[in-house]
Protein backbone atom coordinates (compact mmCIF):
# COMPACT_ATOMS: atom_id res chain seq x y z
CA UNK A 1 0.00 0.00 0.00
CA UNK A 2 1.15 3.51 -0.94
CA UNK A 3 2.32 5.72 2.10
CA UNK A 4 0.39 8.71 2.45
CA UNK A 5 1.57 12.18 1.57
CA UNK A 6 2.10 13.35 5.69
CA UNK A 7 1.63 17.08 3.97
CA UNK A 8 -1.97 15.84 3.15
CA UNK A 9 -3.04 15.27 6.21
CA UNK A 10 -5.25 17.99 8.12
CA UNK A 11 -3.14 19.97 10.37
CA UNK A 12 -4.86 21.29 14.20
CA UNK A 13 -5.25 24.92 14.95
CA UNK A 14 -3.17 26.25 17.49
CA UNK A 15 -4.02 27.03 20.67
CA UNK A 16 -4.11 30.70 19.63
CA UNK A 17 -6.18 30.35 16.44
CA UNK A 18 -8.58 28.74 19.13
CA UNK A 19 -9.24 31.00 21.19
CA UNK A 20 -9.24 33.72 18.47
CA UNK A 21 -11.91 31.84 16.68
CA UNK A 22 -15.07 33.09 18.98
CA UNK A 23 -14.00 36.74 18.21
CA UNK A 24 -13.63 35.81 14.69
CA UNK A 25 -17.47 34.91 14.07
CA UNK A 26 -18.86 37.17 16.34
CA UNK A 27 -16.89 40.13 14.09
CA UNK A 28 -18.11 37.96 10.99
CA UNK A 29 -21.66 38.05 11.98
CA UNK A 30 -21.83 41.49 13.41
CA UNK A 31 -20.49 42.53 10.07
CA UNK A 32 -23.40 40.36 7.96
CA UNK A 33 -25.88 41.66 10.26
CA UNK A 34 -24.91 45.12 9.70
CA UNK A 35 -24.99 44.57 6.29
CA UNK A 36 -28.45 43.28 5.82
CA UNK A 37 -29.67 45.91 8.53
CA UNK A 38 -28.52 48.57 6.18
CA UNK A 39 -29.78 47.03 2.97
CA UNK A 40 -33.16 46.85 3.96
CA UNK A 41 -33.15 50.23 5.86
CA UNK A 42 -32.08 51.82 2.28
CA UNK A 43 -35.19 49.39 0.44
CA UNK A 44 -38.13 49.81 3.20
CA UNK A 45 -37.47 52.95 4.97
CA UNK A 46 -35.98 55.75 2.35
CA UNK A 47 -36.88 53.86 -0.41
CA UNK A 48 -33.34 54.81 -2.02
CA UNK A 49 -32.60 50.89 -3.45
CA UNK A 50 -35.59 49.19 -5.60
CA UNK A 51 -35.55 45.28 -5.70
CA UNK A 52 -36.87 45.49 -9.85
CA UNK A 53 -36.08 47.62 -12.39
CA UNK A 54 -39.93 49.64 -13.43
CA UNK A 55 -39.99 47.11 -16.81
CA UNK A 56 -38.64 43.33 -16.50
CA UNK A 57 -38.58 41.53 -19.35
CA UNK A 58 -38.32 37.36 -19.66
CA UNK A 59 -35.21 37.84 -21.44
CA UNK A 60 -33.15 40.13 -18.00
CA UNK A 61 -34.47 37.04 -16.62
CA UNK A 62 -33.09 34.12 -18.47
CA UNK A 63 -29.51 36.48 -19.03
CA UNK A 64 -29.47 37.07 -15.37
CA UNK A 65 -29.77 41.03 -15.74
CA UNK A 66 -32.38 40.75 -12.72
CA UNK A 67 -29.46 39.53 -10.30
CA UNK A 68 -27.02 42.09 -11.61
CA UNK A 69 -29.77 44.55 -11.13
CA UNK A 70 -30.40 44.17 -7.74
CA UNK A 71 -26.89 43.86 -6.86
CA UNK A 72 -26.14 46.87 -8.75
CA UNK A 73 -28.86 48.81 -6.01
CA UNK A 74 -27.49 47.09 -3.73
CA UNK A 75 -24.13 48.16 -4.14
CA UNK A 76 -25.04 51.68 -3.47
CA UNK A 77 -26.24 51.40 -0.45
CA UNK A 78 -23.10 53.28 1.89
CA UNK A 79 -22.56 50.48 3.86
CA UNK A 80 -21.89 48.44 1.13
CA UNK A 81 -19.85 50.79 -0.26
CA UNK A 82 -18.07 51.68 2.42
CA UNK A 83 -16.80 48.24 2.78
CA UNK A 84 -16.38 47.53 -1.00
CA UNK A 85 -14.13 50.60 -0.47
CA UNK A 86 -12.43 49.49 2.26
CA UNK A 87 -11.43 46.08 0.47
CA UNK A 88 -10.01 47.68 -2.32
CA UNK A 89 -8.18 49.35 -0.60
CA UNK A 90 -6.61 47.06 1.26
CA UNK A 91 -6.02 44.22 -1.57
CA UNK A 92 -4.22 47.34 -3.57
CA UNK A 93 -2.01 48.44 -0.32
CA UNK A 94 -1.08 44.91 0.46
CA UNK A 95 -0.43 42.68 -2.46
CA UNK A 96 -1.25 45.32 -5.35
CA UNK A 97 -4.26 44.08 -6.50
CA UNK A 98 -6.22 46.93 -8.34
CA UNK A 99 -9.88 44.63 -9.20
CA UNK A 100 -11.52 42.86 -11.85
CA UNK A 101 -11.21 45.57 -14.37
CA UNK A 102 -7.88 46.86 -14.12
CA UNK A 103 -4.33 45.33 -14.43
CA UNK A 104 -1.58 46.62 -13.87
CA UNK A 105 1.80 46.49 -16.50
CA UNK A 106 4.73 47.90 -15.81
CA UNK A 107 5.51 50.52 -12.80
CA UNK A 108 2.92 53.48 -12.84
CA UNK A 109 0.84 52.27 -15.98
CA UNK A 110 -2.68 51.00 -16.03
CA UNK A 111 -4.53 49.45 -18.65
CA UNK A 112 -8.30 48.17 -19.12
CA UNK A 113 -8.78 44.51 -18.47
CA UNK A 114 -11.26 44.56 -20.87
CA UNK A 115 -8.92 45.18 -23.88
CA UNK A 116 -7.53 41.66 -23.42
CA UNK A 117 -10.24 39.83 -22.43
CA UNK A 118 -11.41 36.63 -24.93
CA UNK A 119 -15.10 36.68 -25.50
CA UNK A 120 -17.24 33.83 -26.59
CA UNK A 121 -18.09 33.97 -30.44
CA UNK A 122 -15.95 37.02 -31.08
CA UNK A 123 -15.97 36.21 -35.10
CA UNK A 124 -19.59 36.41 -35.06
CA UNK A 125 -20.00 39.35 -32.81
CA UNK A 126 -17.19 40.75 -35.29
CA UNK A 127 -19.08 39.92 -38.61
CA UNK A 128 -22.33 41.40 -36.83
CA UNK A 129 -21.08 44.71 -36.61
CA UNK A 130 -19.70 44.65 -40.01
CA UNK A 131 -23.46 44.16 -41.33
CA UNK A 132 -24.92 46.76 -39.08
CA UNK A 133 -22.38 48.93 -40.12
CA UNK A 134 -23.00 47.72 -43.60
CA UNK A 135 -26.65 48.80 -43.06
CA UNK A 136 -26.43 52.08 -41.64
CA UNK A 137 -23.83 53.24 -44.78
CA UNK A 138 -26.85 51.98 -47.40
CA UNK A 139 -28.80 53.81 -45.52
CA UNK A 140 -26.51 57.14 -45.22
CA UNK A 141 -26.04 56.89 -48.71
CA UNK A 142 -29.68 56.96 -49.82
CA UNK A 143 -29.88 60.40 -48.27
CA UNK A 144 -26.23 61.42 -50.03
CA UNK A 145 -24.56 61.07 -46.81
CA UNK A 146 -21.16 59.49 -46.53
CA UNK A 147 -19.65 57.66 -44.06
CA UNK A 148 -16.07 57.60 -42.47
CA UNK A 149 -15.21 54.78 -39.79
CA UNK A 150 -12.46 55.80 -38.04
CA UNK A 151 -10.28 52.62 -35.51
CA UNK A 152 -9.27 53.03 -32.03
CA UNK A 153 -7.01 50.59 -31.19
CA UNK A 154 -6.38 49.11 -27.85
CA UNK A 155 -3.78 51.00 -25.16
CA UNK A 156 -2.52 47.44 -24.70
CA UNK A 157 -1.40 47.14 -28.12
CA UNK A 158 -0.03 51.09 -28.73
CA UNK A 159 2.04 50.97 -25.33
CA UNK A 160 2.85 47.28 -25.35
CA UNK A 161 6.09 47.96 -24.41
CA UNK A 162 4.37 48.94 -20.90
CA UNK A 163 3.02 45.27 -20.64
CA UNK A 164 5.55 44.18 -18.72
CA UNK A 165 4.19 40.79 -17.10
CA UNK A 166 0.98 41.37 -18.77
CA UNK A 167 0.14 39.67 -21.70
CA UNK A 168 -1.91 40.23 -25.15
CA UNK A 169 -3.39 36.62 -26.07
CA UNK A 170 -2.18 35.83 -29.97
CA UNK A 171 -6.25 35.86 -30.99
CA UNK A 172 -6.23 39.49 -30.29
CA UNK A 173 -2.82 40.51 -32.53
CA UNK A 174 -4.84 41.02 -36.20
CA UNK A 175 -8.55 41.37 -34.78
CA UNK A 176 -8.91 45.29 -35.57
CA UNK A 177 -7.01 44.97 -39.12
CA UNK A 178 -9.28 41.30 -39.97
CA UNK A 179 -12.60 43.53 -38.75
CA UNK A 180 -11.33 46.98 -40.68
CA UNK A 181 -10.50 44.26 -44.03
CA UNK A 182 -14.00 42.83 -43.80
CA UNK A 183 -15.87 46.34 -43.67
CA UNK A 184 -13.34 47.52 -46.84
CA UNK A 185 -14.75 44.26 -48.47
CA UNK A 186 -18.19 45.73 -47.91
CA UNK A 187 -17.46 48.92 -49.70
CA UNK A 188 -17.55 50.83 -46.30
CA UNK A 189 -14.68 53.70 -45.67
CA UNK A 190 -12.93 52.45 -42.68
CA UNK A 191 -9.69 54.46 -41.45
CA UNK A 192 -7.05 52.50 -39.71
CA UNK A 193 -5.58 54.74 -36.69
CA UNK A 194 -2.63 52.25 -35.31
CA UNK A 195 0.01 53.15 -38.09
CA UNK A 196 -0.38 56.89 -36.80
CA UNK A 197 -0.33 55.98 -33.12
CA UNK A 198 2.22 53.19 -33.48
CA UNK A 199 5.46 55.65 -34.12
CA UNK A 200 4.19 57.46 -30.70
CA UNK A 201 4.34 54.12 -28.86
CA UNK A 202 3.66 54.79 -25.19
CA UNK A 203 3.56 58.51 -25.54
CA UNK A 204 -0.11 58.08 -27.63
CA UNK A 205 -2.00 56.91 -24.04
CA UNK A 206 -1.69 58.06 -20.90
CA UNK A 207 -0.52 55.99 -17.87
CA UNK A 208 -3.32 55.67 -15.57
CA UNK A 209 -6.78 56.61 -17.94
CA UNK A 210 -7.94 54.01 -20.98
CA UNK A 211 -7.39 57.07 -23.27
CA UNK A 212 -5.43 58.90 -25.38
CA UNK A 213 -2.79 61.28 -24.94
CA UNK A 214 -3.55 65.28 -26.18
CA UNK A 215 -0.33 63.76 -28.69
CA UNK A 216 -2.62 60.31 -29.12
CA UNK A 217 -5.08 62.58 -29.98
CA UNK A 218 -4.01 65.06 -32.32
CA UNK A 219 -2.12 62.56 -34.23
CA UNK A 220 -5.29 60.65 -34.67
CA UNK A 221 -7.27 63.86 -35.72
CA UNK A 222 -4.63 64.62 -38.71
CA UNK A 223 -4.94 61.03 -39.81
CA UNK A 224 -8.96 61.70 -39.58
CA UNK A 225 -8.79 64.85 -41.33
CA UNK A 226 -7.16 63.69 -44.33
CA UNK A 227 -9.22 60.32 -44.60
CA UNK A 228 -12.38 63.57 -44.74
CA UNK A 229 -9.91 65.77 -47.74
CA UNK A 230 -9.10 62.28 -49.25
CA UNK A 231 -13.26 61.39 -49.84
CA UNK A 232 -13.55 64.84 -51.61
CA UNK A 233 -15.60 66.54 -48.86
CA UNK A 234 -14.78 69.84 -47.66
CA UNK A 235 -16.00 70.81 -43.36
CA UNK A 236 -18.10 73.70 -43.29
CA UNK A 237 -18.38 76.27 -41.78
CA UNK A 238 -14.87 77.49 -41.97
CA UNK A 239 -13.03 78.18 -38.94
CA UNK A 240 -9.43 79.25 -37.64
CA UNK A 241 -7.81 78.62 -33.99
CA UNK A 242 -5.15 79.00 -32.33
CA UNK A 243 -3.65 76.98 -29.61
CA UNK A 244 -2.34 77.51 -26.21
CA UNK A 245 -1.26 75.00 -23.45
CA UNK A 246 -1.80 75.48 -19.71
CA UNK A 247 0.68 74.59 -16.66
CA UNK A 248 0.61 70.63 -15.94
CA UNK A 249 -1.48 69.57 -13.22
CA UNK A 250 -2.63 66.13 -12.05
CA UNK A 251 -4.92 64.67 -14.25
CA UNK A 252 -7.28 61.72 -12.24
CA UNK A 253 -7.51 58.66 -13.97
CA UNK A 254 -10.80 56.94 -15.06
CA UNK A 255 -8.44 53.02 -14.03
CA UNK A 256 -7.93 54.72 -10.79
CA UNK A 257 -11.17 55.11 -10.66
CA UNK A 258 -12.21 51.46 -12.22
CA UNK A 259 -10.16 50.11 -9.54
CA UNK A 260 -11.84 51.47 -6.61
CA UNK A 261 -8.70 53.62 -5.20
CA UNK A 262 -9.90 57.29 -6.52
CA UNK A 263 -11.37 58.12 -2.83
CA UNK A 264 -8.02 57.02 -1.78
CA UNK A 265 -5.23 59.92 -1.08
CA UNK A 266 -2.69 60.73 -4.23
CA UNK A 267 0.20 59.56 -2.00
CA UNK A 268 -1.46 56.18 -1.93
CA UNK A 269 -3.04 55.79 -4.71
CA UNK A 270 -1.20 54.29 -7.86
CA UNK A 271 1.39 56.94 -9.35
CA UNK A 272 -0.64 59.88 -10.00
CA UNK A 273 -0.61 61.78 -13.71
CA UNK A 274 0.43 65.24 -14.37
CA UNK A 275 -1.13 66.54 -17.71
CA UNK A 276 -0.65 70.21 -19.79
CA UNK A 277 -4.13 70.72 -21.28
CA UNK A 278 -4.69 72.34 -24.44
CA UNK A 279 -6.79 75.24 -24.85
CA UNK A 280 -8.72 76.38 -28.48
CA UNK A 281 -9.63 79.80 -29.45
CA UNK A 282 -12.05 79.93 -32.65
CA UNK A 283 -11.68 82.88 -34.80
CA UNK A 284 -14.81 83.97 -36.94
CA UNK A 285 -14.45 83.77 -40.08
CA UNK A 286 -15.65 86.48 -41.74
CA UNK A 287 -15.99 84.56 -45.39
CA UNK A 288 -18.58 82.07 -43.69
CA UNK A 289 -20.76 84.82 -41.87
CA UNK A 290 -24.48 84.80 -42.41
CA UNK A 291 -26.10 86.20 -45.43
CA UNK A 292 -29.26 88.20 -45.39
CA UNK A 293 -30.96 85.00 -47.79
CA UNK A 294 -29.66 83.08 -44.66
CA UNK A 295 -32.18 83.95 -41.63
CA UNK A 296 -32.11 80.22 -40.12
CA UNK A 297 -28.57 80.71 -40.09
CA UNK A 298 -28.18 76.97 -42.01
CA UNK A 299 -24.72 77.92 -43.37
CA UNK A 300 -22.85 78.49 -39.75
CA UNK A 301 -24.27 74.65 -38.88
CA UNK A 302 -21.40 71.66 -39.13
CA UNK A 303 -22.02 69.48 -42.33
CA UNK A 304 -19.83 66.91 -40.64
CA UNK A 305 -20.90 64.86 -37.42
CA UNK A 306 -19.21 62.54 -34.68
CA UNK A 307 -20.42 59.92 -33.72
CA UNK A 308 -18.10 57.80 -31.11
CA UNK A 309 -17.35 57.13 -27.65
CA UNK A 310 -15.07 58.74 -24.63
CA UNK A 311 -12.73 59.09 -26.63
CA UNK A 312 -13.80 61.61 -28.87
CA UNK A 313 -14.75 63.60 -25.57
CA UNK A 314 -10.86 63.35 -24.39
CA UNK A 315 -7.32 64.84 -24.89
CA UNK A 316 -9.06 67.98 -26.64
CA UNK A 317 -9.81 64.93 -29.84
CA UNK A 318 -12.57 67.32 -31.39
CA UNK A 319 -10.85 70.17 -31.14
CA UNK A 320 -7.47 68.42 -32.91
CA UNK A 321 -9.83 67.50 -35.21
CA UNK A 322 -11.91 70.86 -36.06
CA UNK A 323 -8.59 72.60 -35.95
CA UNK A 324 -6.88 70.17 -38.96
CA UNK A 325 -10.13 70.62 -40.67
CA UNK A 326 -10.24 74.41 -40.42
CA UNK A 327 -14.15 73.90 -39.22
CA UNK A 328 -16.48 73.10 -36.61
CA UNK A 329 -18.17 70.04 -36.12
CA UNK A 330 -20.61 68.30 -34.84
CA UNK A 331 -19.98 66.09 -31.70
CA UNK A 332 -22.59 63.39 -30.59
CA UNK A 333 -20.47 61.19 -29.13
CA UNK A 334 -21.39 59.21 -26.09
CA UNK A 335 -19.06 58.22 -23.20
CA UNK A 336 -19.66 54.89 -22.48
CA UNK A 337 -21.83 54.27 -25.34
CA UNK A 338 -19.55 51.47 -26.73
CA UNK A 339 -19.72 50.54 -30.15
CA UNK A 340 -23.57 51.33 -30.70
CA UNK A 341 -24.55 54.49 -27.62
CA UNK A 342 -23.72 57.22 -30.14
CA UNK A 343 -25.12 55.85 -33.48
CA UNK A 344 -28.82 55.02 -31.76
CA UNK A 345 -29.12 58.48 -30.15
CA UNK A 346 -27.48 60.62 -33.38
CA UNK A 347 -29.76 58.63 -35.87
CA UNK A 348 -33.24 59.58 -34.21
CA UNK A 349 -32.73 62.96 -32.93
CA UNK A 350 -33.46 66.33 -34.17
CA UNK A 351 -30.17 67.15 -34.71
CA UNK A 352 -29.91 64.61 -37.28
CA UNK A 353 -33.47 64.42 -39.05
CA UNK A 354 -33.82 68.23 -39.32
CA UNK A 355 -30.17 69.26 -40.02
CA UNK A 356 -28.83 65.78 -41.73
CA UNK A 357 -24.57 66.62 -42.52
CA UNK A 358 -22.77 65.84 -45.52
CA UNK A 359 -20.85 62.95 -43.64
CA UNK A 360 -20.52 60.92 -39.97
CA UNK A 361 -17.32 60.16 -38.72
CA UNK A 362 -17.59 57.28 -36.47
CA UNK A 363 -14.93 56.17 -34.08
CA UNK A 364 -14.90 52.84 -32.87
CA UNK A 365 -12.54 51.30 -29.82
CA UNK A 366 -10.85 48.22 -31.26
CA UNK A 367 -11.86 46.81 -27.48
CA UNK A 368 -15.75 46.52 -28.45
CA UNK A 369 -14.87 44.88 -32.01
CA UNK A 370 -16.28 41.29 -30.39
CA UNK A 371 -18.09 41.94 -27.30
CA UNK A 372 -21.80 40.04 -27.11
CA UNK A 373 -23.74 42.13 -29.89
CA UNK A 374 -27.49 42.89 -29.48
CA UNK A 375 -29.03 44.65 -32.30
CA UNK A 376 -31.49 47.78 -32.47
CA UNK A 377 -34.07 49.05 -34.01
CA UNK A 378 -32.67 51.88 -36.04
CA UNK A 379 -32.90 53.74 -38.95
CA UNK A 380 -31.49 51.50 -41.53
CA UNK A 381 -34.16 48.98 -40.81
CA UNK A 382 -36.18 48.54 -43.88
CA UNK A 383 -39.55 50.72 -43.77
CA UNK A 384 -38.40 52.72 -40.84
CA UNK A 385 -36.62 55.92 -40.97
CA UNK A 386 -37.21 59.89 -40.49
Amino acid sequence: MAKKDASLAPKMPSAMMIRLSPLAGIVMFTFLLSGLAFCLWAMFVTGSVKLLPEKVTWEDIREGEITHYIARELSVVPFAKRAADFERAASWLVIGDTGPRVRQGCPGWLFLADEMKIHAQAESNAAARVAKVKAIQTWLAARDIRLLVAVVPDKSRIADKQLCSLERAEQLAERAMRWQARLQAEGVQVLDLTPVLQPLGSNAFLRTDTHWSEAGAQAAAQAVAAGVTEMGVTATPSRSWQRSQQEAVVRPGDLVRLAGLDWLPEFLQPAVESVAASTFIAAEDQSESMSEDDLFGDSQLPNVALIGTSFSRNSNFVPFLEQALHANLGNFAKDGGEFSGAAKDYFVSPAFTQTPPQLVIWEIPERDLQTPFADWDTPDKAGSGP
